[in-house]
């Protein structure tokens, strides 16, 4: 397994800039599809409150970016992402947006995010999504074979983007009725049940499906969550334990997140943010093992186009107690 590449190696690359975490000026007109984008990434505290905390329990903290581009009015509303353990990564927005590009480190830390390009996600027909009732794309699942699932909100369905490329074809997804908000946001590859397999879930109601490329989808487990939260990703870990993220809003307390660990037998660790940590509208994750047997988690904030918020990834070291 290579390590992610240093900052050093791709920093030309990279296209980073050391200003205040701003919103930033937007073109007129959208990037070119397949246009590679310079993406500027401002390093983010924790506790902007307090400087000297390094961890949230037994997550350590890696590093974290509000990241924005000022050649494109795309980049933004980032939904759910997969990272590679070379460090690739592959996002996707609730405009119907695929997003690749690499991340960058220094002293293993989260530093940049670099080579990336922006394109849009094809419907059935090969042309890009017409509108946002079919493009509001909100899960990301990579199989082992490349092929990539993408679950949709307003219109509630899977579909599976074949590697090599061309246009997706419909995969099986739950037979039941989303409200119009509250729909297909989780979705995570299931290996160790199969080649094939994943699991999708329902953001209000906390609902789970396993399912199968060949076959069809079954009820899993409901999410054990509070009213106030949502079910926004979810990811399958080795020893049949999943992890999922949990979003909630008010107006009084903005954004808050829990990420929790389970096994069938119970709770295996869990990790809350809330002002005034460096935390926002976070709807994706994804979990990296690594060498010491733990993982890098990443988590994603969508900023829903909004100048009042931001694209932050941040990243957390966690190992499992046994």
């Amino acid at each position: 397994m290579s390590r992610p590449p240093r900052l050093g190696a791709l920093i030309a690359l990279a296209g980073l800039a050391a200003c205040a975490p701003a919103p930033s000026a937007l073109p007129a007109a959208p990037v070119a599809a397949g246009t590679s984008i310079a993406v500027q990434a401002v390093s983010v505290p924790l506790n902007p409150e307090a400087a000297d905390q390094t961890a949230i329990g037994g997550f350590e903290y890696a590093g974290g970016l509000q990241l924005s581009s000022t050649e494109t009015s795309r980049f933004h509303g980032l939904s759910d992402l997969a990272v590679d353990a070379d460090g690739r990564l592959t996002a996707i927005s609730d405009e119907g947006d695929l997003i690749e590009g690499q991340l960058l480190f220094e002293d293993d830390r989260l530093a940049g995010l670099a080579q990336v390009t922006l394109r849009p996600l094809s419907g059935l027909d090969g042309q890009p999504l017409p509108n946002k009732e079919m493009s509001d794309a909100e899960g990301l699942a990579v199989l082992a074979n490349g092929d990539r699932l993408v679950s949709f909100e307003r219109q509630a369905r899977v579909w599976l983007y074949p590697a090599d490329g061309g246009p997706p074809r419909p995969a099986p997804g739950p037979e039941a009725e989303f409200p119009l908000n509250g729909g297909l946001e989780a979705l995570a590859p299931d290996p160790e049940r199969g080649a094939d397999a994943y699991v999708v879930g329902g953001e209000e109601s906390g609902e789970t499906w396993t399912c199968r490329i060949a076959t069809t989808c079954t009820p899993g487990p409901t999410v054990n969550k509070g009213a106030e939260f949502g079910l926004v990703a979810m990811r399958r870990l080795p020893g049949d334990q999943s992890a999922y993220l949990l979003r909630a809003w008010d107006p009084l307390r903005g954004s808050r997140i829990a990420l929790t660990i389970t096994r069938p037998a119970g709770e295996v660790a869990r990790m809350e943010m809330a002002k005034p940590l460096t935390v926002d509208n976070f709807e994706g994750v994804d979990f990296v093992p690594r060498p010491d047997g733990g993982y890098r988690i990443y988590l994603l904030a969508d900023d829903n186009f909004s100048a009042s918020q931001r694209t932050l990834l941040l990243a957390f070291d966690w190992g499992p107690a046994d």
